[in-house]
């Protein structure tokens, strides 16, 4: 018995003595921490580098191996435990103690990302005030090819991306808007729409709110929801280029568009937007593609498009990503239809715009 067990033994160190010994695999664990609080962790192979997590805060600089040190380089290999300190801005907050009549007494648009940031913490705007119209402000030129709308496909980002400039057809800025910041008026909330793919931080994403018990007031606005655009439901509305509730793939959203009241349907009434103590919803929105198929971001702008309709989506103009940029209008009342009939509608087909670098012009 004692040389059979003897036997076994030796066989199976016979066997394991021919398997190829694998290596061991290392792995090192990263801790990002963000005002004394672990924010996140991960495992990594030695050796291989680490993924960049999203900005833990809008007061968020950089990554660091230490607490204010130099930043972080996430192509450096790993090659031990390793913990990555968040940076943030340091500026002292202006707005600290203000009062909301101190802070509009001599209003003025924010100037950089930093003035916003602190302006939204508090309840304050960063843009253009007073409310706007139903209809748009349209740029007295507005380039052309033919009888093709001319579409800017220039970026304007500033400030490491939180910024973007807003410019008119000769280039020249007109206002930046900054990443995180409230505004009202047509063309920064469209530009927003544009280059940040998300709403001002004014918005909220239900369709009833109440002002007098939100800290933006008067400035507030609702709506930020699928738009599916089903043309078989709402046969007065026009398809709009590529949308998924069509032929197309992007998935469109709405929001409300404050104005001082629409009289072109008779289901809305024609009265102000925001009071400051009710809001009373109106015909006008603007209509954004917010995300692919997949729902993952849409980060090239020559992808996406923005539309406002002022008479709740029988008619749209396009953003055409300059100051007063706003194409030709397109839709069923165009078309001569009856506003929001489902028997009596025409809607004319988008007008295609094409895209051209400004800048080159």
């Amino acid at each position: 018995m004692k040389k059979i067990v003897v036997l076994i033994i030796l066989l199976i160190l016979a066997l394991t003595s021919c398997v190829d010994k694998k290596e061991d695999i290392k792995y090192y664990e990263v801790n990002f921490m963000y005002k004394d609080e672990v924010y996140c962790n991960t495992k990594v192979k030695e050796n291989e580098t680490v993924k960049k997590p999203k900005d833990p805060g809008e007061d968020f600089l950089y990554w660091s191996l230490e607490v204010e040190g130099e930043e972080f380089s996430f192509t450096t290999k790993i090659t031990k435990n390793t913990t990555l300190y968040a940076v943030l801005y340091k500026e002292q907050d202006p707005y600290l103690n203000m009062s909301e009549s101190e802070f509009y007494a001599n209003y003025e648009v924010a100037d950089s990302y930093l003035d916003s940031y602190y302006r939204t913490k508090h309840g304050f705007m960063s843009g253009v005030l007073g409310m706007p119209n139903q209809e748009p402000t349209i740029a007295k030129n507005q380039p052309k090819e033919g009888d093709t709308y001319l579409r800017n496909s220039d970026e304007a980002y500033v400030d490491d991306g939180k910024g973007w400039q807003i410019k008119d057809v000769e280039g020249n800025v007109v206002t930046t808007i900054y990443e995180g910041g409230a505004y009202i008026s047509l063309d920064e909330v469209a530009a927003y729409l544009l280059a940040f793919g998300d709403v001002p931080a004014n918005y909220i994403e239900e369709k009833s709110g109440n002002p007098s018990r939100n800290k933006w007031g008067e400035y507030l606005r609702l709506n930020n929801s699928y738009f599916s655009g089903d043309t078989s439901r709402y046969p007065y509305e026009p398809e709009l280029p590529n949308i998924d509730g069509g032929s197309g793939e992007l998935k469109y959203y709405e929001i409300d568009f404050g104005t001082t009241g629409t009289d072109c349907d008779p289901s809305y009434p024609s009265v102000i937007y925001n009071d400051g103590k009710v809001i009373t919803r109106g015909a006008a929105r603007l209509v954004y593609t917010r995300w692919d198929k997949y729902y993952a971001e849409i980060t090239d702008i020559n992808e996406k498009y923005v539309f406002y309709t002022y008479n709740h989506y029988n008619d749209f103009q396009e953003y055409l990503n300059y100051y007063g940029g706003f194409g030709e209008m397109f839709g069923n009342i165009t078309g001569g239809g009856t506003i929001s009939s489902r028997y009596d509608y025409n809607p004319t087909p988008y007008v295609v715009s094409k895209k051209v670098s400004f800048s080159n012009m």
